[in-house]
Formats: structure tokens, C-alpha cells, sequence
């Protein structure tokens, strides 16, 4: 069965590449292409798409809104195209929220080398988001009010100034991460995540998550000392690393070649972690596809950290934590809802112990 795919955008230009991209794929199909919301409305209903693509800024009826409505009454697999700018990436974070699966950037016309690295990208991204598991969008609001409910301080000063939590995601983490991190207390170890996203887009998820965390999260700038009550999401431009100076964590980037045909990896992060807080980091490895992070989790578990991953059944996709899982790199597998204090209860037992070791 090939999957059925919708497009709708409001360039005429767009809709072209983007059928001519995902007809010429032989698991896939383009079922309609519509301009407009309106118009997709009545292609949903004739065509019953197994995916859709859908331009963030519409005409008629905003993509927003449209999705909103989408993943409330008929929800199904929709990748967000976006556009280069502040408020593409704000707009696209939303749409995060909102249920999208996942997202792409337009693509550059002007440059044909980059093509065919444009058609590998949202062909392989259609095929995940078919296969994810898909929530209405109340279910997606009242999990997140159920994680704005912080957990109590950790009560340890000791594991918060030499603990690090240490996190990697992909597809559908942007919500994963939001939803880890608002539980957060304010007293907790410094976090540095790797989440797969281009750039530009890591500084509005920074900055929205910032706004509603009880600790201080940024994009990561390289250099800063890694301090309790904040978290560092690494650039889209550059891997992040875990580094030291004297007797600080500090963060470190890096614009070497991708790492799994990712940069940001999350290997690259968790291998850093390994090296440089052993037994002192806690690993988490949340929803995405791929292998990125599986080895190195290993390394960390290796060196002494205690690893956590993402349970099947709370992953939008399973690909990350199931590849490390079989990898033998993690110590405890739990759904998303629990990770968090099941983090800091470990913390909170462990922490002052392995100070003294």
C-alpha cells in the first residue's frame, strides 16, 4: 500500500516541487493538492490522506487555526512547512504543540544541488509521520496541564551543583523535552539537550520553553558555565558538547561534519557527557527516529551514568529509545509522564553518593 499524501500550500511553485518530490517515490502517492484550507477540507474528505503536508501561513484560514480543527476532529499525521524567519519558527513551535508530527523548511528553488537532499529529507520524514502515533489535540492540552505541575525542589544541594541531566530527542521530542522540562524544580542539575532542529528554529524552542519553565532555558552559545536551574538546547548550526574548565561543566559547540547525517547529534552530546561526567550525568533519550544517541548512551552507561529512555507506548515514534534500548545503554524505560521524577528521585538518592566516590 502506497501512502497517501495531501499537499497544501498557497504557491502554485511549491505544490509542483513538492508532487513532483513525492510522486516520483514508489511507496507513495500524492492523493490532491490544495491552496487553501478550505479546499483541503473537502480533499480530506474524498481522498482520506494518510499524511499531509501543510504551509504554516495561509490564506482564507490560518494554519494554525486549520490545524487546530484538524487534530481535533479528524486528527491524522501533518508536517508543518515552514519558512526561514522568526516568525516562521514561532508559527512552526505552535504548530508542534498543536499535534503536527513534524516539520520541514521551504525549499531553496534557486539551488538545485540542494534538491536532492531537500526530496531525501521530506520523503523520509513522510514515511515516519505515517507510522507515528497520532493524539487528538485535547489529549495533547491536558497532558500538558498534567505536566505544568512541577515536581518538589530536589533537596540535595550537593546533586544539583555535580549532576547533569543529560537529554537527546527527534521527531515529536519539541514536546517531549517541553514536557520534561516543565517539571523541572528550580533547584535541579543543569540539562544540556540536543534536539534534531535546523537553525534558527532551536531559538524560538529555547525561548518558548523558557517562558514557561520554572528554570532559565537557552540556546546554548558555547563557553557559559553549566549551572543548576538552567538548560542548554543545542544550536541547529552546531553539535553540543559537554566540556570543563578547572573544576566547571562548561558547554561547548562544534561545526564538525553531521554525526548520523545529524548536526546537532545526539552521539556526539552523550559521548561528551561520557567523557567528561562519567558517573555524574543521567541520560534520558526521548521520542525520534533514527539511531542517533544509541551508542552514545552506551558510552555514558559505560562510564558510569545511569541511563533513562522513553516507553513505545508514549513515543511518537519509537526509533531513538528502542535502538538504544537494544544497544544494552539504558538502565530503566518509563512513559513520559513519570520520567521526570523518576529522574530526579534517582538524583535525589544517588547524588551525593557518587560525589564521594
Amino acid at each position: 500500500m502506497k501512502i497517501k499524501v495531501l499537499i497544501v500550500d498557497d504557491s502554485a511553485l511549491i505544490r509542483s516541487v513538492m508532487s513532483e518530490i513525492i510522486g516520483s517515490q514508489p511507496d507513495m502517492e500524492v492523493v490532491g493538492v490544495a491552496p487553501d484550507p478550505l479546499v483541503a477540507r473537502e480533499l480530506i474528505k474524498q481522498t482520506n490522506p494518510d499524511v499531509l503536508t501543510l504551509d504554516v501561513e495561509m490564506p482564507k484560514m490560518d494554519g494554525l487555526d486549520f490545524l487546530e480543527r484538524l487534530m481535533r476532529l479528524r486528527p491524522m499525521p501533518v508536517i508543518m512547512v515552514s519558512s526561514l524567519t522568526e516568525r516562521g519558527s514561532e508559527i512552526t513551535m505552535r504548530a508542534l504543540e498543536l499535534g503536527a508530527v513534524d516539520f520541514v523548511t521551504k525549499p531553496k528553488l534557486s539551488i538545485q544541488s540542494g534538491m536532492r537532499e531537500y526530496a531525501d529529507l521530506i520523503t523520509e520524514k513522510i514515511r515516519v509521520a505515517s507510522k507515528a502515533r497520532i493524539r487528538r489535540a485535547a489529549a495533547v492540552a491536558d497532558h500538558a496541564k498534567v505536566a505544568q505541575e512541577s515536581l518538589p525542589p530536589v533537596r540535595n544541594p550537593l546533586t544539583s551543583s555535580e549532576k547533569l541531566i543529560i537529554i537527546g530527542a527527534s521527531t515529536g521530542g519539541t514536546e517531549a523535552i517541553k514536557n520534561f522540562l516543565v517539571q523541572m524544580p528550580s533547584d535541579c542539575p543543569g540539562i544540556l539537550i540536543t534536539q534534531h532542529m535546523p537553525e534558527g528554529f532551536t531559538r524560538s524552542f529555547a525561548k518558548r520553553l523558557d517562558g514557561l519553565c520554572k528554570i532559565s532555558v537557552a540556546e546554548a552559545s558555547g563557553g557559559e558555565r553549566v549551572l543548576p536551574g538552567h538548560a542548554y538546547i543545542a544550536p541547529g548550526h552546531s553539535h553540543l558538547l559537554l566540556g570543563r574548565s578547572g573544576a566547571n561543566y562548561v558547554t561547548q559547540l562544534d561545526t564538525g561534519e553531521p554525526v548520523n547525517r545529524h548536526r546537532p547529534s545526539v552521539d556526539v552530546l552523550f559521548r561528551s557527557a561520557a567523557t567528561c561526567a562519567g558517573k555524574n550525568a543521567v541520560g534520558v533519550i526521548l521520542t525520534g527516529m533514527g539511531k542517533d544517541g544509541a551508542a552514545g548512551m552506551l558510552e555514558m552507561k559505560n562510564a558510569g551514568a545511569y541511563n533513562f529512555a522513553q516507553d513505545e507506548a508514549s513515543c511518537v515514534v519509537f526509533g531513538m529509545p528502542k535502538e538504544a534500548i537494544a544497544a544494552g545503554g539504558t538502565h530503566e524505560v518509563a512513559p513520559l509522564n513519570e520520567l521526570p521524577a523518576k529522574v530526579l528521585q534517582y538524583l535525589a538518592t544517588h547524588g551525593s553518593r557518587a560525589l564521594r566516590v
